[in-house]
């Protein structure tokens, strides 16, 4: 009984202690899963238009710079330009301006922190250095006492010895299965 006790108790505490954790982990690792349906980490902006430039690459500054910001409505801090050849490059916080002089094309891109998802994704690369990823290695390892006490929660015919079992192992077969026809 003692052992019973203890197992749920173990148990018990560690999935509250770990939910955060659990939900960061998991959140982040349904986005990162999908990562070639869309960047979970950032929201980009990106916009095309026409825009015929009336003075010559020499007479490009940061004045005029700031007039083609706002004649096309980009709210964004200016921090410098380029111009190289037709390129006529515009570079504000969190994104740039493109305008190719001899076409009169250009487009512009504005990258931002996609929130929510940019933070948690950065606990899930354990990006935080040395301290979070011993919190996160911790974390394993309750997991995985978590999954044997897991196992030893309910008796009878939908424990481990019952329906438990056949769970158990189809939980074990697929995995399997992935691997063999992935690798």
């Amino acid at each position: 009984m003692r052992l019973r006790k203890l197992n749920r108790v173990l148990h018990r505490d560690l999935g509250y202690f770990f939910f955060g954790m659990t939900i960061i982990y998991a959140v982040s690792g349904i986005a990162l899963n999908h990562r070639h349906e869309w960047n979970p980490d950032y929201i980009i902006t990106q916009e095309e238009f026409r825009k015929e430039v009336t003075v010559s690459p020499s007479q490009i500054d940061k004045d005029y710079s700031l007039e083609i910001l706002e004649e096309l409505s980009i709210d964004a801090d200016y921090r410098t330009h380029l111009v190289a050849g037709d390129n006529y490059r515009i570079f504000v916080r969190d994104g740039s301006v493109t305008i190719d002089l001899a076409e009169g094309t250009g487009s512009f891109e504005i990258i931002r922190k996609r929130p929510f998802f940019n933070q948690i994704n950065f606990l899930h690369y354990n990006a935080p250095r040395k301290l979070w990823t011993w919190f996160a290695d911790f974390y394993a390892g309750g997991l995985i006492i978590l999954a044997v006490t897991g196992l030893f929660i309910i008796k009878g015919k939908n424990g481990i010895t019952g329906r438990g079992a056949w769970l158990t192992t189809l939980g074990i077969i697929i995995p399997l299965i992935f691997l063999y026809f992935y690798l």
